[in-house]
């Protein structure tokens, strides 16, 4: 089955440095195969007759952990996920600016959601679906308070996004 890895933090300002030639070289040491990187920040396809998303996110994380010293969250989700993900955007319009929008995936659905709901965001906008937050930036990624530390700290989940662009191009790797 083809997965994706979504790593969070890693390469970012300096910090979690890791060359994706030596994190490839060590899914392969960890029975992963056709795994291939795409960009600097951690995004990672794969296949792997291991069907349980969850073993294959702590079994990735605790090998970075072993090799690298670095404890970095890792979600894995499938091509099929990836791609209903996309599908499913409710901010795609024929309008819509699409560097404005962003795709947060989560560790799972979150519970409670009041803490995040009752946040002003101002312009920025999102929606829940079920393990995803849909994100719009009307002011910038960069500027946003609805970043991805606050949507952690509010729903008390492991979080990582990637720009619309990225999440895409997931697909044709």
């Amino acid at each position: 089955m083809k997965y994706i890895a979504l790593l969070r933090g890693i390469n970012v300002s300096g910090k979690n440095k890791i060359l994706m030639k030596d994190l490839r070289a060590l899914l392969v040491k960890t029975k992963l195969s056709a795994v291939n990187t795409y960009i600097q920040s951690g995004n990672v396809c794969f296949e792997s007759n291991e069907t349980d998303t969850i073993k294959l996110a702590l079994d990735i994380k605790n090998s970075i952990k072993e090799e690298f010293n670095l404890d970095v969250p890792v979600l894995v989700k499938t091509f099929e996920n990836i791609n209903y993900i996309i599908n499913k955007n409710p901010f795609i319009t024929d309008t819509i600016d699409v560097k404005k929008l962003y795709v947060a995936f989560l560790w799972k659905k979150p519970r409670d959601t009041s803490k995040l709901d009752t946040f002003d965001f101002g312009k920025d906008s999102y929606i829940i679906c079920d393990d995803v937050i849909y994100l719009k930036y009307d002011i910038g990624a960069g500027r946003s308070k609805l970043s991805v530390r606050i949507i952690e700290k509010k729903l008390d989940l492991i979080a990582s996004a990637r720009n619309w662009r990225t999440t895409n191009k997931l697909l044709t790797l």
